[in-house]
């Protein structure tokens, strides 16, 4: 029988965003797990020494608690495989991995590792990747540093800390940000890394099948934009406009700078002071496709293949569900980058309408032409 996967956690944020705080609250509570845990070696602090049984100068050392702590001096793909293999020889004991990076590093090549590599993707599995951002710099953060904006794209889960040092109406704004950016990623404030385990691990991040949830906030928002376009709330490309004929699936536009408007969130949160914080101004941002007409299987695989060829590297996390033309079930969509996975889901209900909804989060991608090109792959 297959042993299961380990789960493995990826925890980022940018500097002084309080990641060696949470993970300490981790090691520190009584789950009775072993956990051991990747650090990257930049920065003065990383795991309470307090903790530590022995402090040496080897890449692997034990906690009092029974957890691992690994320092990375080489590649990731190479202490994994070292800890897989240590494991299995028994000479380690653990039950899943937390990956501490870098604050000023992109999470993109770590969670591609986990799809990428053959060795890694059949021992770990990745569960999800755990954002926290400073609430009194998370703005100023967030328009100088461009990986900090990666790191919310690529986030399952955002923890938005030090909300105690700034005013309500700063975290609302914050966090109206964040929802742009990231809209299927729950955002809870956390203070001195006090936050449940099961906020943080076995959240199934990346599990094909998870239900797709985007924020609210989000969608109204979105319905908003529509009804400015001249599109209903529920406008699912589905109003019979005729569509131009597809021989092939088009191929993106090549140029990363087509303009695409979003408005800005209207109410209260409209009138702060962080004006020049419009929709527009962060390069990672999210949209959503909907449809309720079926796809024509060819004509989309063609396309996200031209798409992810294009702007792979801009495409941060996108995920679906997906009404195919001639399947009874409903096909589940995860991108990371250039990698796609698909698999069949569950079968539409008798009482249920099929309809494909895809979410995008990515750096300047150029949103019309997208859409547009998702429509012209809708059968006809």
């Amino acid at each position: 029988m297959d042993q299961p996967l380990l789960p493995v956690t990826v925890l980022t944020g940018f500097l002084g965003a309080g990641k060696t705080t949470l993970l300490n609250r981790i090691l520190a509570e009584p789950h009775g797990e072993r956990i051991a845990v990747i650090e990257n070696e930049f920065g003065p602090e990383g795991v309470d020494h307090e903790l530590l049984v022995t402090e040496t100068r080897e890449q692997i050392v034990e906690m009092n608690n029974g957890c691992l702590c690994c320092t990375v001096r080489g590649d990731l793909v190479r202490i994994l495989g070292e800890l897989r293999d240590k494991r299995v020889a028994g000479a380690l004991e653990f039950d899943r991995v937390i990956v501490e990076t870098t604050g000023m590093a992109n999470p993109g090549p770590v969670t591609q590792t986990f799809f990428i590599d053959d060795d890694v993707a059949g021992y770990y599995r990745l569960d999800g990747v755990i954002t926290l951002v400073d609430a009194k710099h998370g703005h100023a953060t967030l328009d100088a540093e461009p990986e900090a904006q990666n790191q919310v794209g690529f986030a399952d889960r955002i923890l938005l800390s030090k909300a105690d040092l700034v005013d309500a109406s700063e975290v609302d704004s914050l966090r109206a940000r964040l929802v742009r950016m990231n809209p299927r990623a729950p955002i809870r404030v956390v203070r001195m890394g006090q936050v449940a385990l099961s906020e943080v691990l076995d959240i199934q991040g990346f599990k094909l099948d998870s239900i797709l949830q985007l924020d609210p906030d989000f969608l109204a928002a979105e319905k908003s934009e529509q009804a400015e376009r001249g599109h209903g709330p529920g406008h699912d490309h589905d109003h019979g406009d005729p569509h131009p004929a597809v021989s092939r699936a088009p191929e993106p536009v090549q140029s990363p700078t087509v303009s695409h408007p979003v408005p800005e969130e209207s109410g209260a949160r409209e009138q702060h002071d962080h004006r020049h914080l419009s929709a527009h101004d962060d390069a990672v941002q999210a949209f959503v496709f909907r449809s309720r007409r079926p796809f024509a299987p060819p004509r989309l695989e063609e396309y996200l293949g031209a798409l992810t060829q294009v702007y792979g590297q801009d495409l941060l996390r996108y995920k679906g569900v997906l009404f195919m033309s001639g399947s009874p079930r409903r096909q589940i969509l995860q991108g990371v980058h250039m990698m796609i996975a698909a698999e069949p889901g569950r079968p539409w209900g008798k009482d249920e309408r099929p309809a494909s909804t895809i979410v995008f989060i990515g750096r300047k991608l150029p949103k019309e032409a997208i859409l547009k090109g998702l429509e012209a792959c809708l059968s006809r």
